[in-house]
């Protein structure tokens, strides 16, 4: 029997690699450095077990072991940074956000989709030093955030709906987050209609987002968003005017010229 048989049966082709992908997964998903008693239980492993597991992933630098436990290693740090340079937008993003007068000064982060949520990819840091913004790797859900409502207004009433209808409501991540479909869908459409998505504190307190989609370069690339993060006393609408208008250039400026997103553009202008 073949592994892709083995794998529409059910049945695990190679169990040790899905136990090691569960214990970086809890260690993603912890705070703090896990112990080995803690990883165990997490992996319904014995101790010997999952001591085998740790010692191949910290020779292979994915994990580290610390006075405290275990923590991720800095290959994967190495392994996140190789994923994202892979597409050619993220290769050019810094240069762009540094070239724009507005965004030079902003903090701009990169986001796909990953199921239903925004996954970010890239982050410019800007010069006004703020701590603000999603760590990279990180993750929020797209209903919420900005540059998950940038990919999503790309898309029809009816596609957003098929992907996120089953749901029963968003997470109510703060007081301001919005809680059903219809909302979110009045809210797609605002943003269709001025070019950019908004976010005012409904995923992150204390922060405004703007962001923008990004169409792949290639057929084969995921479509993006770059997403700007401003903190709620500084965000007045005109400065998040100006963000957003300065994210539209950024987008048309890491657009591949000769894509199918492009032509449409030119078309809609003509």
């Amino acid at each position: 029997m073949t592994d892709e048989a083995e794998t529409r049966d059910g049945r695990d082709p190679a169990p040790a690699v899905t136990r090691a992908i569960r214990l970086l997964g809890l260690l993603a998903e912890a705070e703090d450095p896990r112990t080995l008693t803690e990883l165990a239980a997490g992996l319904g492993l014995a101790k010997s077990s999952t001591t085998n597991l740790c010692l191949a992933l910290e020779a292979g630098g994915m994990i580290d072991r610390t006075p405290l436990g275990y923590r991720l290693g800095k290959r994967t740090a190495e392994l996140g940074g190789a994923f994202a340079a892979q597409f050619n937008q993220v290769r050019e993003f810094y240069d762009v956000c540094d070239s724009s007068p507005v965004l030079r000064s902003e903090l701009v982060q990169v986001a796909m989709l990953d199921g239903t949520d925004a996954l970010y990819l890239a982050r410019h840091e800007g010069s006004r030093s703020l701590r603000l913004g999603t760590p990279l790797g990180s993750r929020l859900p797209a209903a919420l955030s900005a540059a998950g409502r940038a990919l999503l207004m790309t898309m029809s009433d009816a596609e957003v709906e098929r992907m996120l209808g089953d749901a029963p409501g968003f997470p109510e991540i703060t007081e301001h987050s919005i809680r059903s479909l219809p909302e979110l869908l009045a809210v797609l459409q605002t943003a269709r209609e001025r070019g950019w998505a908004l976010d005012e504190e409904g995923s992150f307190g204390g922060v405004v987002g703007v962001a923008v989609p990004l169409p792949g370069w290639a057929p084969s690339d995921p479509p993006l968003a770059l997403g700007a993060a401003i903190p709620v006393a500084a965000a007045g609408f005109a400065r998040i005017e100006r963000v957003g208008a300065a994210l539209i250039d950024a987008a048309a400026a890491l657009t591949n010229p000769f894509s199918a997103a492009t032509r449409g553009a030119r078309a809609t202008r003509g």
